[in-house]
This record gives C-alpha cells, sequence and structure tokens, in this order.
C-alpha cells in the first residue's frame, strides 16, 4: 500500500493551449506522458464542461496500473490542477511519478507552479 502522491498547481497558464479545452489533445498529452515515464494506463476519460465552444475547462483521468493521474483545467483563470499517484508495490515507481509529473507540468508551461508530496500507506 506504500506510495508516493503528487500533486502541483499551475498559474499563468495561457488559456488557448489546446490541452487547456480540447479532450483529444489532453488525453494525448497525457497518454504520453504516461508512457514516456514508463507507467501503464489501463483506461483513461477526459470530460469537458460546458459546449464545445473552446471556453470550457476539462477533468480527465487516466487510470494506471501503478494507480492513477488526474488534470482539471480551468482556462477561463489560466489554471491546473495535477494529481499523480503511484503505488510502489512490488517496486518503487516514485522517480516515474515525478517524471509524468514534470513533464505534464512542462505541458503546460505555466508561470507559476505550486508543488505537494504525501508518503502515503
Amino acid at each position: 500500500m506504500k506510495g508516493l502522491h503528487l500533486t502541483a498547481d499551475l498559474r499563468g497558464v495561457d488559456p488557448a493551449l489546446p490541452l487547456m479545452t480540447d479532450p483529444a489533445a489532453l488525453a494525448q498529452a497525457c497518454s504520453d506522458a504516461v508512457r514516456t515515464a514508463g507507467l501503464s494506463g489501463v483506461a483513461e476519460l477526459m470530460h469537458r464542461f460546458g459546449p464545445a465552444d473552446g471556453q470550457s475547462g476539462i477533468t480527465g483521468v487516466v487510470l494506471l496500473a501503478e494507480s492513477h493521474v488526474a488534470v482539471h483545467t480551468w482556462p477561463e483563470l489560466g489554471a491546473v490542477t495535477l494529481d499523480v499517484y503511484v503505488c510502489n508495490y512490488g517496486g518503487d515507481n516514485s522517480d516515474k511519478a515525478r517524471a509524468l509529473l514534470g513533464a505534464l507540468i512542462a505541458a503546460f508551461a505555466p508561470a507559476e507552479v505550486s508543488r505537494q508530496q504525501l508518503l502515503r500507506g
């Protein structure tokens, strides 16, 4: 049950960035980051709030064999929250979790980042 839970609050993200309002773009970025980090995505769901007007934010979740990634975008605020949790059962996935979070932060190119870390279990 031991694991690592990382979060990041991003501010100053360009609201016109496709990742902020396009579920397909966000899904692709998450999938690429998961794969590059060496983790195993098993399912995903991206939900856009409001109409497909290019202004509505997204909540996205990628289920991992190791646990999960969650992304919430607020284009009207230029803000994003990221949540990466990995279990370390059978091996330490902490470096992979950090790589995944780093890749997502880089993809959003925020002006400001606040990170948190919690050891679980």
